[in-house]
């Protein structure tokens, strides 16, 4: 486990827009409670409450990844309409005490949906 810091920074805050991903043709999550987590050089990440998604479109795969700062990933699989995505979702679903926001969350991959619309 490493900690953020000077050399590889993290910042998690409210995003505070209405975030809507979809797949599909559906919605897939729609939340006005998304975080953003920049991590160092790193495109920002959007990470949504799972409350605030629709659970019964994803399907948690053998998929996983490590972090050495959030800890190990899990991935999600979504099937809507007659489409599916493999591994568009991931979820720290114990991440390391410095990220303890981010439990419960997920993050979508841009480029497996639809479209992440924030506004």
């Amino acid at each position: 486990m490493k900690l953020p810091g000077p050399d590889h920074p993290i910042t998690i805050a409210p995003n505070g827009k209405r975030v809507r991903v979809t797949f599909g043709g559906q919605v897939i999550a729609d939340t006005t409670k998304a975080l953003t987590l920049q991590e160092a050089s790193y495109p920002p990440v959007l990470y949504i409450p799972r409350a605030d998604a629709k659970m019964e479109l994803l399907t948690k795969t053998e998929h996983a990844s490590h972090c050495p700062y959030k800890g190990d990933a899990s991935y999600f699989s979504i099937s809507a309409g007659a489409k599916t995505a493999a591994n568009a979702v991931w979820s720290y679903e114990q991440p390391f005490p410095a990220m303890m926001e981010i439990k419960e969350y997920l993050a979508f991959y841009p480029n497996r949906v639809e479209k992440i619309e924030e506004g």
